[in-house]
């Protein structure tokens, strides 16, 4: 779908987008240096793609402090 991948912050939503893209670990890494990802939104659907991988990324992220939570004991 032609989403963007966040490569910097320069305000507050691109933090949350950036922190969203690095949720996706080695996916991120690998579309980073293959050049994947589009720059500047040219397409209607490359918006949907620029939050379905963010979605993602966050919801890795999520499930990451669920998983510690329930190891640690804070959460049964």
């Amino acid at each position: 779908m032609q989403g963007k991948l966040y490569g910097g912050a320069h305000d507050i939503l691109d933090v949350l987008g950036l922190a969203g893209d690095l949720g996706n670990g080695l996916l991120y890494i690998v579309s980073r240096v293959l050049g994947l990802g589009a720059d500047q939104v040219q397409v209607t659907t490359a918006d949907y793609g620029t939050r379905f991988i963010v979605v993602a990324g966050l919801l890795n992220v999520i499930a990451a402090v669920d998983a510690h939570n329930l190891r640690t004991g804070r959460k049964s």
